[in-house]
């Protein structure tokens, strides 16, 4: 078990800078953990992670307005901080950056950083039109603000995870982005702050979800590419979802539709929605043995 630690609060990228300035005089090595904050069990793993691969641990707790589109949940987006530092303390993180609106984009904030290419026009990028260039922009800046050897990311973000990618490798960051499975709970829905959205009854929907999707993997596993995804949504439907926005298989990197090149991984990827939430998941299709 963790002992709590005195975790480091810093609301301003100068005194977030100043903390990394003295590890790095010692030679120690740094991990950041980009959040939004009402933290749980699966940004707990991340930051397990990063204990094993860094000295000195950043989780940065900031609601992207960026990312957001017009109709989401920006306003009602949960900000338990005192809970969240309670957590952080637990898992023995060295610095929480948790900076307010104004420090991260004051007044005459005009840049935005943008992925182009079909990875950030389909799937998310086609229904949240925007939102890859708030999270491209958001975690530039986290980047250059904290500049960590390592930054950690899961998979339930998983076209995200593909976008940070790019970014880092176009741009030539001189970092490792490292991925974490999704934490999942007992019946396998995959952890997430809006889960704290919805009834029991659409609980026991949602639990639904991580099943179609291993389902329509397998029989695409098993070269039925087209009938899986063909029927992919009707099954989410018939579990009760009130709308699918996409459920696709595609190429694991490129996010483009299945059948792609031999030999390429493949993705299942879904959004759907339970009254006004809306969830994602994915899985990996896996070769049958």
């Amino acid at each position: 078990m963790i002992s709590k630690v005195a975790t480091g609060v810093a609301r301003t990228v100068g005194a977030a800078r100043a903390r990394v300035t003295e590890w790095r005089s010692e030679r120690q090595r740094v991990a950041l953990v980009p959040t939004l904050g009402a933290l749980h069990d699966g940004h707990r793993a991340l930051i397990e992670h990063a204990r094993r691969q860094a000295d000195r641990v950043v989780v940065s707790v900031f609601v992207n307005p960026k990312q957001f589109g017009p109709g989401e949940d920006f306003g009602a987006y949960p900000r338990p901080e005192s809970e969240d530092l309670d957590l952080l303390r637990a898992s023995g993180v060295d610095l929480l950056f948790a900076p307010p609106l104004e420090v991260m984009y004051p007044d005459g904030f005009a840049t935005t950083v943008s992925v182009g290419g079909p990875l950030t026009t389909t799937l998310e990028g086609a229904h949240r039109p925007g939102h890859f260039d708030g999270v491209a922009t958001v975690v530039s800046k986290l980047f250059i603000q904290i500049a960590p050897d390592l930054a950690l990311f899961g998979e339930k973000d998983w076209q995200q995870l593909q976008v940070i990618k790019q970014l880092v490798r176009d741009l030539e960051l001189p970092l490792e982005i490292l991925t974490v499975p999704t934490v999942r709970d007992g019946e396998g829905l995959a952890l997430s702050s809006r889960n704290a959205y919805l009834t029991p009854e659409q609980l026991a929907i949602a639990r639904k979800l991580n099943r179609v999707l291993q389902d329509v993997a397998s029989k695409a596993a098993k070269g039925d590419v087209l009938g899986a995804r063909g029927n992919a949504s009707s099954q989410l439907r018939e579990a009760g979802f009130d709308s699918v926005d996409y459920v696709e298989i595609a190429d694991a990197e490129t996010m483009q539709p299945a059948p792609v090149a031999e030999g390429r991984a493949l993705r299942v990827l879904a959004a759907a929605r339970i009254g006004g939430t809306r969830l994602i998941d994915n899985f990996p299709v896996e070769p049958p043995t």
